[in-house]
């Protein structure tokens, strides 16, 4: 007990290990999987208190409160609904036990201590985030320019003189035209399943 006690006041707790595939049905993460849907563990990071489990589909964080205490708290950031951004790496200095890799999810920022004897594996991690941050950050772009063009059209379609249309008919037009070129778009620019990129870059 003492020596879980010291690790949690020394933060050695907070330092975790990056878990080799062949480990990933050990972990609790995995229960929270949806292996059902196709989901997949691509990397996976434990502490003593906390679990960062990166699928295909989204971060899954199993937050725990101290290293005595085995009560976890579950978060899920989809990537398609939780966009990453400011992805940064800090290497291990001489004295250091631990490199730090940083992100944002959404709004909720993580810092993660990995063991520096994993740094090779954290670099992975780091250019897939990247990238994933990369290609959100496009598609929300194109999404954007989407809905721009679409109420250009839409408002110079209105401005045609309504006499010359049916007005029912008209909406019904407009409508269905809207409805068909936002639903091409978001399926075109809204990636939900990034395993491909984790295939590209992570290498366990």
């Amino acid at each position: 007990m003492f020596g879980k006690v010291a690790a949690d006041v020394l933060g050695l707790s907070d330092i975790g290990s990056v878990i080799h595939p062949s480990n990933f049905d050990k972990v609790d993460s995995d229960d929270y999987v949806l292996h059902e849907d196709n989901e997949k563990i691509y990397f996976l990071i434990k502490s003593k208190t906390d679990e960062y489990c990166f699928t295909n589909l989204a971060l899954i964080h199993l937050d725990g409160t101290s290293a005595i205490s085995k009560k976890r708290t579950l978060n899920r950031y989809p990537y398609s609904s939780y966009p990453i951004s400011n992805v940064s790496l800090e290497t291990a200095g001489t004295v250091d036990l631990d490199v730090e890799i940083k992100f944002t999810i959404g709004t909720a920022a993580f810092s993660i201590d990995v063991n520096k004897k994993h740094i090779e594996q954290v670099k992975d991690l780091y250019k897939a985030l990247i990238k994933i941050a990369e290609i959100t950050r496009e598609n929300q772009l194109h999404l954007d320019y989407a809905k721009q063009s679409l109420e250009l059209a839409t408002s110079t379609v209105s401005s045609i003189h309504r006499a010359e249309f049916n007005l029912a008919e008209q909406f019904n037009a407009i409508n269905k035209a809207a409805f068909d070129w936002m639903t091409d778009n978001y399926k075109k620019y809204k990636t939900k399943d990034f395993g491909a990129i984790f295939e590209r870059y992570i290498n366990l």
